[in-house]
């Protein structure tokens, strides 16, 4: 490895997680990758701001959009882990925990019906 980099996917120690590389079984919590995120670029995100890491966070829902359209597997599943990056990059510097706003939002249920399998009209939201 040169200097500080990692190979791409590391979980070592000194981050706090629990294993080198997590399983795709497995996967990370919420919680455990917004903390990654924030320690691997909380500076330049903070240098950045609000309103210049949600333009790459609309850049990267557009890119979604089209791997959802005609990309492969492996196209979609990169879009979504970037879409989530970006997300819990903006969370961290507004200052909000994703998992507890998830919980708090949706941990009891449907919010527009409060039912665990959402019964809400098709017409409206959500």
């Amino acid at each position: 490895m040169e200097g500080n980099r990692r190979p791409r996917g590391y979980w070592g120690e000194d981050t706090g997680f629990m294993s080198v590389q997590p399983s795709e079984s497995r996967g990370v919590s919420l919680a455990d990758f917004q903390q990654l995120i924030r320690k691997m670029y909380y500076e330049k995100d903070l240098a950045r701001g609000i309103d210049g890491t949600f333009m790459w966070l609309m850049e990267e829902v557009g890119e979604l959009a089209a791997a959802l359209r005609s990309g492969t597997h492996e196209e979609r599943m990169g879009e979504f882990a970037d879409v989530i990056a970006w997300l819990a990059t903006i969370a961290n510097v507004a200052g909000v925990d994703l998992s507890a706003a998830v919980a708090r939002k949706y941990g009891t249920g449907c919010p527009g019906c409060g039912q665990l399998v959402c019964r809400c009209p098709d017409a409206g939201k959500p």
